[in-house]
């Protein structure tokens, strides 16, 4: 797959079949979108692109740098090229791109730029300045500009009935399962291990402290999560906790992951992390003795769980 860091950068000798959007999370949805126009570039010899936009527009529209996002921009890239997809265009999205008229998107962009030969969007899909064109106003470029539109219709979207917003609001509520069945894969997250205050290794549950630098990646609910990561050519089960471990007064933020059956030095170590299922919320316990003791029962449901594990049908990572 090319990657092209603008709509400028993008060149080709041949036809293009493209969508467009945020496709934050690239979840069953989005890959029932990039499926057909893989299949519709292959099918009359042309390419297929995909036109995304960083930041999210909500985050130049309105000013909301709070929205937590699914995929970081190398995520997105990762999952997408998995998906047989031949180009990837990401736009820097600006005020003044956000202003160009809708016939000036279709005619200096689709037409012009990126030689369109189709086009396949949702049925209620918006576009132009202040997104005032619809889909009826792209099939009427369509035939002025002479290039195909395929309607996503309704039923089919409903038929898949998924939405970046409801992955993030299952992930902020802890529903790990329900969030990696609406993505089509498992949710994962990429860090830094950096130096802790070594607690864990003092109750004999040693922990590689994560560093996220995305401020922006979705991280899920304070709890206990089980989880594996690929580690020196091999994948490692392991429990994670997220919060401010509530035991430890004053204990700041943090990502720690506990693996299982491997010892180390991961310091400095990129890893990426992927979160299976979720054991419970965060607590705080009366003593240490009483918080050693959850640490063993989350090990046996964490070993417990990997005994009838199995990996999703579609694995990204």
């Amino acid at each position: 797959m090319k990657t092209f860091s603008s709509i400028s950068d993008f060149v080709s000798d041949k036809k293009v079949v493209v969508t467009l959007g945020t496709f934050d999370g690239v979840h069953i949805g989005h890959q029932m979108i990039i499926k057909k126009i893989v299949d519709a570039a292959q099918r009359t010899e042309a390419e297929s692109l995909v036109l995304t936009f960083f930041p999210h527009p909500r985050m130049v529209l309105k000013q909301d740098n709070s929205i937590q996002l699914l995929n970081t921009l190398e995520e997105k890239r990762e999952l997408l090229e998995a998906l047989n997809l031949d180009n990837l265009v990401v736009q820097k999205f600006d005020y003044e791109f956000s202003q160009l008229t809708a016939e000036e998107f279709v005619k200096e962009v689709l037409v012009e730029k990126f030689n369109i030969s189709k086009i396949i969007i949702g049925y209620d899909h918006r576009f132009g300045k202040n997104r005032t064109a619809d889909f009826k106003d792209l099939e009427r470029f369509g035939k002025q500009y002479g290039f195909e539109v395929e309607e996503i219709s309704a039923q089919e979207i409903d038929h898949v009935s998924i939405s970046s917003t409801k992955i993030r609001t299952a992930l902020d509520e802890g529903a790990i399962s329900l969030a990696n069945e609406y993505l089509g894969y498992e949710y994962y997250f990429s860090g830094v291990v950096v130096h802790g205050k070594k607690l864990g290794r003092q109750l004999g549950f040693p922990t590689a402290n994560i560093s996220v630098s995305e401020t922006y990646k979705l991280i899920p609910k304070y709890g206990v999560y089980i989880v594996k990561s690929y580690i020196d050519g091999e994948w490692v089960k392991g429990m994670m906790s997220v919060g401010v471990n509530p035991t430890f007064e004053g204990h700041p933020y943090t990502i720690e992951v506990n693996y299982l059956d491997w010892d180390g030095d991961l310091y400095d170590k990129q890893l990426k992390i992927v979160i299976l299922d979720r054991i419970r919320d965060e607590a705080k316990f009366e003593s240490l003795d009483a918080l050693v003791e959850q640490l063993k029962d989350d090990e046996r449901c964490t070993r417990n769980f990997f005994t009838t594990y199995e990996e999703q049908s579609i694995t990204i990572y």
